[in-house]
């Protein structure tokens, strides 16, 4: 494994010596089983990049870099610098949010800073020979923060009232609740709109393409 930065510049040194690689070249670099596609493997990319970079969360609902304040997201992204993919952020409490406000929340904590990863994504390629580009970090401004935190009040709000059924992805400007889940027999608790326990698919925060495409667009002057 390779042992975790203890610095935000040695992070992005970490990103710059495997920019310009195939997954191909990664995986065997890590000595990790190349995976044959991203249907039976959604993780994967994510994982092998973790790998190379030091990160030590896993599966744990805390930044990949803890001790940085940092969390690691992969981007697929074509030839042109278009964002082909939401980005899942973390899971969504249903239940238990007494007490829950932007400014303590899991997901206000995953998105404070964000070393973000672009990966060659077109189905066009193989997925053996895309290419990792260069990783850089990035920190909401104001405006950006404020376009996360209303979406995230509405969508909370809607879930508080027993309304969580009714979200679709088209709600939200930025952010989006989706289910998220290995499949659809997974349930969770939920309330129900007259207020008795129901059973959901969980959901997942996502970031919508097109405020991740702003990002992209910001960082290599697309």
């Amino acid at each position: 494994m390779i042992a975790p930065p203890k610095t935000s510049h040695e992070l992005l040194s970490l990103c710059e010596k495997i920019a310009g690689y195939s997954l191909h070249e990664l995986a065997e670099q890590a000595g990790i089983k190349m995976a044959k596609d991203l249907r039976t493997n959604k993780g994967w990319v994510g994982q092998l990049i973790e790998w190379h970079l030091g990160a030590t969360a896993g599966s744990k609902p805390e930044q990949d870099f803890k001790h940085l304040g940092i969390e690691l997201k992969t981007i697929p992204i074509d030839q042109f610098g278009k964002v082909l993919e939401t980005t899942f952020v973390c899971s969504t409490p249903i239940l238990n949010t007494t007490g829950l406000t932007w400014e303590n929340s899991n997901i206000r904590n995953k998105l404070s800073q964000v070393l973000w990863v672009p990966v060659q994504g077109e189905r066009s390629v193989s997925l053996a020979d895309r290419i990792v580009g260069s990783g850089f970090l990035w920190t909401a401004s104001a405006y950006q923060e404020q376009q996360l935190k209303a979406d995230w009040l509405e969508l909370m709000e809607k879930i508080a009232l027993g309304k969580i059924e009714s979200i679709s992805a088209r709600d939200g400007d930025v952010l989006q609740l989706r289910p998220k889940a290995a499949n659809g027999k997974v349930l969770t608790e939920a309330y129900g709109e007259d207020g008795t326990i129901i059973k959901v698919r969980p959901r997942g925060f996502y970031l919508k393409k097109a405020f991740t495409q702003s990002i992209i667009n910001q960082q290599f002057a697309i």
